[in-house]
């Protein structure tokens, strides 16, 4: 029992570790719901795409930028979607933000 325990928090380690190293400039890809900020979440003075990836009990927000998210905002002003992302993710302050090589509704 004591070996499934610390085997349990070793990968939770490797986890957080891993995902800490993916948000510090590293490509991703993400799978979640697609926002407006401004509209849906009400965070933003302007429109802009977000990604909202439930882990467990924990969301976690990422701001998209670039030209790719801006031309699917028409899939996510007023309304969410099921989205797919790939780009560039770097913490911005408190925030995630990735820089969208790619973007799509989820299929």
């Amino acid at each position: 029992m004591k070996s499934m325990l610390k085997f349990a928090v070793v990968a939770a380690l490797a986890f957080g570790t891993s995902t800490l190293r993916a948000d510090e400039g590293k490509e991703v890809k993400l799978s979640g719901e697609g926002k407006c900020a401004k509209c849906a979440l009400k965070e933003t003075k302007e429109c802009q795409n977000v990604v909202q990836v439930k882990n467990g009990d924990k969301t976690t927000t990422y701001y998209l930028k670039g030209d790719e998210s801006q031309k699917f905002h028409k899939h996510l002003c007023g309304d969410t979607a099921k989205i797919n992302v790939e780009g560039k993710c770097v913490k911005d302050g408190e925030k995630l933000v990735v820089t969208v090589a790619k973007i799509e509704l989820a299929k």
